[in-house]
């Protein structure tokens, strides 16, 4: 057997085993189908909310919970088996660093690539039924294409951080300053300079200040197909920006492919 599969089938053994599957799967699936049937609670209606608020309730909370699921599942793949001594065990095999990277990337995005598609499937059906289901794919689709990406743009910094230091436990510190920096600091300090700033950033400033963000290029993805009533803060300004799908997609997708790049360089520079 190839050993990257082989590596790929043991973290998604292990996930199985751990319950990280069942449990971000369930987690999706609830606020999901939550946001889906009383979204519309707010406005004293009880029922489906319509599409366009969904996915936008859906990729206000997702910004929040995949990046801290990623990093969580991943900040101590490479330490914590470095610390139980399992890492140089592993590579007494004829496996490469970049084998098991690559491996350890394939299985772990496994679990949080199936986990999204079941967990928010089952609201996209839940929408399907009570709507029609072509915009509702298209949407649903897009979204949860843009989820698995920023899921995997975490899990590939999470490797980094992994590699970077020499402890589990500061590496779960670092983890979760990132997820704190990149999900809450960020769009503060970008609000700050939109609101005390007097000349303040034109659009395309802002988008391309947002660029350095996945989170926000998750949601300016999402939003930019919806309508405008139901986006407001920061990305209200942003989402007429101009810039095409396919190249927000293309910036989101490189963000998973630079970190991992460079969790494989520290990798194979590292002294075990």
């Amino acid at each position: 057997m190839n050993p990257v599969i082989a590596v790929a089938i043991k973290e998604f053994q292990d996930g199985l085993r751990n319950r990280w599957l069942v449990s971000i799967t369930a987690i999706f699936a609830i606020l999901s189908l939550g946001l889906s049937y009383y979204g519309s609670a707010a406005s004293g209606e009880l029922g489906v909310a319509s599409l366009s608020a969904t996915i936008a309730s859906l990729s206000s909370l997702a910004v929040f919970l995949i990046p801290l699921i990623a990093l969580l599942l991943s900040y101590d793949s490479f330490v914590g088996e470095q610390e139980s001594g399992t890492l140089l065990l592993l590579l007494t095999y004829p496996l490469s660093h970049n084998q098991l990277l690559i491996g350890k990337f394939l299985g772990q995005g496994s679990i949080i690539s199936l986990a999204t598609i079941l967990g928010f499937g089952s609201a996209a059906l839940l929408l399907g039924f009570q709507l029609e289901f072509a915009p509702v794919l298209a949407s649903f689709g897009l979204f949860i294409l843009t989820a698995i990406l920023l899921g995997l743009s975490f899990m590939s910094i999470a490797y980094v951080i992994s590699l970077s230091v020499a402890e589990k436990s500061k590496a779960a510190g670092i983890a979760l300053m990132v997820w704190f920096g990149f999900v809450l600091v960020f769009d503060l300090a970008l609000l700050a300079v939109l609101v005390g700033v007097k000349e303040g950033l034109d659009q395309h400033s802002l988008v391309q200040v947002m660029l350095f963000n996945p989170g926000d290029l998750f949601r300016l993805i999402n939003l930019s197909v919806l309508d405008t009533k139901d986006v407001n803060g920061v990305l209200a300004v942003a989402i007429n920006s101009g810039w095409s799908t396919p190249a927000l997609l293309a910036m989101l997708a490189a963000w998973v492919a630079l970190p991992l790049g460079l969790a494989a360089v520290i990798f194979n520079r590292k002294t075990l």
